[in-house]
């Protein structure tokens, strides 16, 4: 055993010691950050207020047009053809012309502007107009338009599950966004944790050293200690990914609710009192651009994440040892990488049908075929990710687990065997008929 202590020190200790672990470690929360930082800021610090001059002819639009901090409309009464000569030196971004047909001829909407105009601005006349020209033909149809705007209404439903003898708020939408991440995530750290396994075999096969190291120990404690080693360097990026996303998001979200303070108390007045600002704050966030992001992190938040991570960190062990000693036999048989991909292939498309399957087990998180692609050890690490989410009962939790260490158990054993053989083995293309034959050789 202290053989493979040490192998696993020094597989470790090599890769954690190495600047592009490090780069990758802190980066990713930051690129994790960034995903909902970045448009906050935006948000915040908003742009300079656009003009926009309108000729309307029909006389029904002066109400219509409401400026804002990003558009100040302003109406004129000069000719269309003066309007665009002046439109490049008097500083306005774009003009628009309702002409006096346009409730009989939609298409007549016309905006002029120096450079393209922007499809926020294009979308927000063309829907104000729209909802006008409606208006004015229902009129002409005796229908009272008031009656049909009072009884528009939105229905949204509020979802909750009953899960676990509690009543909990739920959100499809977030499960499903959680259930891809997470399973993607799983997906590529496996992969990416077995690739280096099997590049780090080939490499020492390559130097020769492999045939130094096997002279002081066996080929399975070898192996085993590489695995662990390589396995543990992704345990400690992925928890630091943790600590690092949580605490750079505490502090960001702190930034934000400061901002929030800010602009709410200069929208109302620098002495206005505490309480004020705390409505006007939770006003923004209710019925602003926040409103959605904050219904999003109510329904994150209701997720079980203990019982979420503590999986995750289960799947994550399982399918790495489970892939990880498949790449391990692979990097043993081959003398480069170039040749290792014709081996790889049959490991990796287990890899890819799961990838492939997640979208129906997302869709259908408890139907037959997503209960086997969560139980089968092929499938299972990402796709009983993608359920847990939506709610997985304990007996299909525990069934896929054990199944998934017997799966590793099976594959560590069958890769140990080909492993014992292909270290040595030298100057020879080796096909799947002799890695078969490879399971059986006594030495």
């Amino acid at each position: 055993m202290n053989k493979i202590f040490l192998i696993i020190q020094r597989e470790y200790m090599t890769r954690v010691r190495k600047r592009s672990f490090w780069i990758t470690t802190i980066i990713t929360p930051l690129l994790i950050t960034a995903i909902y930082a970045v448009p906050a800021l935006l948000y915040f610090a908003g742009s300079d207020t656009k003009t926009v001059e309108i000729i309307d002819e029909t006389g029904l639009f002066s109400s219509k047009f409401k400026s804002g901090k990003d558009y100040q409309f302003r109406f004129i009464k000069d000719p269309l053809a003066k309007a665009k000569t002046d439109l490049k030196t008097n500083g306005v971004s774009a003009l628009v012309h309702i002409p006096s047909t346009i409730v009989d001829r939609p298409n007549g909407l016309e905006i002029f502007s120096e450079k393209s105009v922007s499809l926020g601005l294009q979308g927000d006349i063309e829907e104000i107009v729209q909802a006008e020209v409606r208006n004015q033909r229902l009129k002409r149809a005796g229908i009272d338009v008031q009656i049909i705007e009072d009884n528009r209404v939105n229905v949204n439903a509020e979802t909750f599950s009953l899960g676990d003898g509690a009543e909990k708020s739920s959100n499809s939408g977030v499960a499903m966004g959680i259930g891809y991440a997470v399973a993607l995530l799983l997906y590529m750290i496996v992969f990416i944790s077995g690739s280096q396994v099997m590049n780090g075999v080939i490499e020492e096969k390559t130097n020769r050293i492999i045939e130094v190291i096997v002279s002081s120990v066996r080929p399975i404690e070898l192996m085993l200690g590489k695995i662990i080693g390589v396995g543990l360097v992704g345990l400690t990026q992925f928890v630091l990914w943790i600590v690092l996303t949580v605490s750079i998001s505490t502090v960001t979200s702190s930034v934000f609710k400061a901002k929030l303070e800010a602009k709410a108390r200069t929208e109302l007045s620098s002495k206005a009192s505490r309480q004020q600002v705390d409505a006007a704050v939770k006003q923004m966030s209710e019925s602003g651009p926040g409103a959605k992001v904050m219904g999003i992190m109510d329904s994150v938040q209701s997720l079980p994440w203990v019982k979420l991570l503590t999986l995750f960190l289960f799947y994550y062990l399982g399918g790495y040892l489970f892939y990880s000693s498949l790449f391990a036999a692979v990097g043993s048989a081959v003398e480069s990488p170039q040749e290792a991909q014709q081996l790889m292939f049959p490991i990796t498309i287990p890899l890819i049908l799961s990838i492939m399957m997640m979208s129906f087990v997302i869709s259908e998180p408890d139907s037959k075929v997503a209960f086997w692609a969560s139980v089968i050890p092929f499938t299972s690490p990402v796709n009983m990710m993608a359920r847990l989410p939506f709610g997985v009962p304990w007996w299909e939790i525990l069934l896929s687990m054990a199944v998934l260490v017997l799966g590793f158990l099976f594959t560590t054993w069958l890769a140990a065997r080909i492993y014992r053989v292909g270290i040595l083995m030298y100057g020879k293309k080796v096909t799947l008929k002799e890695l078969s034959k490879w399971v059986f050789y006594k030495p």
